[in-house]
C-alpha cells in the first residue's frame, strides 16, 4: 500500500512506460515537472504548443529539450484539441494541461464530437493529498470541478474515489461521506444523501470499500474525537477517502490544507477517456510531478 506521494515513483518504475500529451504545455512549472517525470523514467512525453516558446522556456530554465517530441501549434485552443486527438487515437495515456486556461482546456475534453468523455460520464476531480498531520494518505473529491453535486454525481464522485484508492494499493479503503454533522437529519440534504450512500455501500452497489455516513470532518480524520463523541464506526478516524457535499467545503479543505498545514497533493480529473491532470498554472512543480506520477498510476 502507498502511504507517501513519493513512493509512486518506485511502483511506477516497475510498470511500462505511460505515454503523457501535454496540451499547450509551455510554461517553466509544466515543462519542469514534466521533464523531470521523464528522467524519472515514469512516462514519455510530446508536448502539442508553440516550438518557439517551448525553446525559450527550457533554454532559460535549464530544462533538457531532448525529453519531449514537440508538435507544433501556436494557438493554445487548438492545441488543446490536437491533444485530445491524440488521446482518441491511441497515441497518449494521459493528459496534462500546460499554459492555457481551464475553460479552454475542459472545452477540449468536452467536445461533444473530438472530446474524451463518453455518453452520461461524470467529471469530477480527485485529490490525493499527503499530510504530515495524518497518518496516511487521504482521496478526496469534489474540490474543483462540481459545484453542487447531485446524488448521482455523488454516487459517481464515491466510486471514483474509491477506484484511486484501489490504484494506491488501498484493497478495502474506508470512505467517509462529510456533512456538517454525523447524526441523520432529514431537513439535511447532506446528511440524507450520505446516509443513503452509506446503505449503498453495505449492500455492495458501489465498490469494494466500507462507506460510512454522514459523518463530520472531525470524526472522519480524528480519533481522540471518535472516543469523545462515543462513536461506533469501521470509518470514523481512520479514513481513506473523503466525499463532500459541495465545492465550498471540498476547497476550502484543499486549500486549508496546502497553505496552513504543509500539505503536498496531487490531482487529476476522473470520468474522461483517460486521466487529465487539472493542475493550476500556479501550482508548484512538485505538485504538478505528483499529479503526473498519480495519473500514470491510474491510467
Amino acid at each position: 500500500m502507498i502511504t507517501k506521494l513519493d513512493q509512486i515513483f518506485d511502483v511506477l518504475k516497475s510498470r511500462p512506460q505511460k505515454r503523457l500529451i501535454g496540451a499547450y504545455a509551455c510554461d517553466s512549472h509544466t515543462l519542469d515537472a514534466i521533464s523531470e517525470a521523464v528522467n524519472l523514467g515514469i512516462i514519455s512525453a510530446t508536448l502539442v504548443g508553440d516550438t518557439k516558446l517551448i525553446e525559450q522556456t527550457c533554454e532559460k530554465d535549464g530544462i533538457n529539450i531532448s525529453n519531449f517530441t514537440i508538435v507544433h501549434e501556436p494557438n493554445d485552443s487548438i492545441a488543446a484539441a490536437k491533444a485530445v486527438d491524440m488521446i482518441n487515437k491511441g497515441e497518449g495515456d494521459l493528459l496534462m494541461k500546460g499554459l492555457l486556461s481551464t475553460d479552454k482546456y475542459m472545452r477540449a475534453i468536452l467536445n461533444k464530437d473530438n472530446g474524451l468523455v463518453p455518453p452520461k460520464s461524470v467529471l469530477s476531480h480527485v485529490t490525493v493529498i499527503e499530510n504530515p498531520n495524518y497518518h496516511k494518505l487521504l482521496v478526496v473529491g469534489d474540490v474543483a470541478i462540481i459545484p453542487a453535486p447531485d446524488f448521482d454525481q455523488k454516487v459517481a464522485i464515491t466510486k471514483y474515489l474509491i477506484n484511486a484508492a484501489h490504484g494506491l494499493g488501498i484493497d478495502n479503503p474506508k470512505v467517509a461521506v462529510i456533512a456538517a454533522t454525523e447524526q441523520v437529519l432529514p431537513k439535511m440534504p447532506a446528511c440524507v444523501d450520505a446516509s443513503v450512500i452509506s446503505k449503498m455501500g453495505e449492500r455492495g452497489q458501489i465498490g469494494k470499500a466500507i462507506i460510512d455516513g454522514p459523518l463530520s470532518l472531525d470524526l472522519a480524520v480524528d480519533m481522540e474525537s471518535v472516543e469523545i463523541k462515543k462513536m461506533s464506526s469501521k470509518v470514523a478516524g481512520d479514513a481513506d477517502c473523503l466525499v463532500f457535499p459541495n465545492i465550498e467545503s471540498g476547497n476550502v479543505f484543499y486549500k486549508t490544507n496546502t497553505k496552513l498545514a504543509g500539505a503536498e497533493l496531487g490531482a487529476f480529473v476522473a470520468g474522461a477517456k483517460c486521466p487529465c491532470v487539472l493542475s493550476s498554472r500556479g501550482d508548484s512543480v512538485k505538485t504538478k510531478l505528483y499529479s503526473i506520477a498519480i495519473a500514470a498510476l491510474l491510467a
